[in-house]
């Protein structure tokens, strides 16, 4: 089933709910476990086409883990799904067609998700990314703050000029915190570092991110980091001679010469632990934020033009957030300035869930403003 597209609206951003966390707590769900010979029927609802090698395919490929890894499971997806009425029409389709759980994945589906859920008590649902709840809803999203301060150690090492880029797509938390964290890696490496930040206003825009990351580069950029879903800025990268750090995907194999590494997702492992638990019995309604311990976020492989030194001080600080030594609340932990130079966090503290969540400020180092 596929409908038509979109235009890629922001996925997350306002308040989200206070103490969302790794552990599922709320209330319980489902009662009893399914009987063995009945299929669960998941269906996923996309913003952008599964072939646009970023947030969609990201998805896509936990959904065919999921399918792979969890015996009689079957999937159905909608691909380039606008956000508003349509999604609504989607989501409401595949729960009158007897699927057991709904998958949305942008942050435009919430309400649309929440309406269809009262409206099918029976049927479980998840909103990625979202902070409405219900007893038949729950929401999930990652720290990807964590490897992108890690992608971000290694920007500042490679970097000749200390001129980052980054091709930003919304003004949303979600969008600042992943720029922040980029730049306080670069920092910790390269204390000398600056990021510049343009805005394009779009999820997927090839043309149009090509275009900021060009900016960028003439502006003496020599490392393109992005949040963006298509590998255009690592392509501008590549074709300039200089180095790029992806998103969502490995985009390794679209600019090979360029991309230093990516931050992914691996939402495979999120998918088959909430259904597993939902064919168990033991499903509770929860907020998910799981990060690198978790294995819902990572780094795609560290490129070949990384010098040794470089990649050994990447995978200790790896091995730190994946043994739970260091998480992403240690990423925005003080000292930390913001653009001002004022105080934001006071050594020895660090920024807590609502504040991370809801971050609306750049951190000292970046360069570029936040539009209102």
């Amino acid at each position: 089933m596929q409908d038509s597209e979109n235009k890629f609206s922001r996925r997350t951003f306002g308040k989200v709910a206070v103490g969302a966390g790794t552990a599922f707590a709320g209330v319980p769900l489902i009662g009893a476990a399914r009987a063995q010979d009945k299929k669960f029927k998941v269906a996923f609802i996309y913003v952008g086409p599964i072939g646009d090698m970023g947030w969609s395919w990201a998805h896509d490929q936990g959904r065919k883990y999921l399918e792979q890894n969890v015996p009689n499971v079957e999937t159905a997806y909608s691909e380039s799904v606008p956000e508003g009425s349509d999604s609504e029409r989607v989501i409401r389709d595949y729960a009158q067609k007897g699927y057991d759980l709904v998958v949305a994945t942008s942050f435009g589906y919430m309400d649309p998700t929440i309406n269809v859920a009262r409206q099918f008590p029976k049927t479980q649902f998840i909103h990625i990314s979202g902070y409405k709840r219900a007893e038949n809803v729950s929401t999930a999203f990652g720290k990807i703050s964590e490897p992108r301060f890690v992608a971000g150690m290694i920007a500042g090492r490679m970097t000749k000029s200390n001129k980052l880029g980054y091709v930003a797509a919304f003004p949303i938390p979600e969008v600042i915190r992943g720029c922040n964290a980029f730049t306080l890696g670069a920092l910790k490496t390269n204390p000398k570092a600056r990021m510049q930040v343009v805005w394009t206003n779009t999820w997927y825009d090839p043309q149009g991110e090509r275009q900021a990351a060009q900016a960028l580069l003439d502006q003496g950029c020599d490392v393109i980091g992005q949040h963006q879903d298509t590998a255009a800025p690592q392509q501008a990268a590549e074709a300039a001679g200089k180095y790029g750090v992806g998103y969502d995907a490995d985009m390794s194999s679209l600019a090979p010469k360029a991309v230093l590494t990516c931050p992914i997702w691996h939402w495979g492992v999120y998918y088959k632990m909430a259904v597993e638990s939902m064919i168990a019995g033991t499903w509770k309604s929860n907020d998910y934020w799981g990060g690198w311990k978790e294995g819902i976020v990572d780094l795609s492989p560290i490129g070949a033009m990384v010098p040794a030194e470089v990649k050994s001080e990447a995978e200790t600080e790896i091995a730190k957030f994946k043994s739970g030594e260091l998480d992403v609340f240690d990423v925005f932990a003080g000292p930390l300035n913001g653009q001002d130079g004022k105080e934001k966090v006071p050594a020895g503290q660090k920024m807590d869930h609502d504040q991370i969540w809801n971050m609306n400020w750049f951190v000292q180092g970046v360069d570029g403003k936040i539009p209102s």
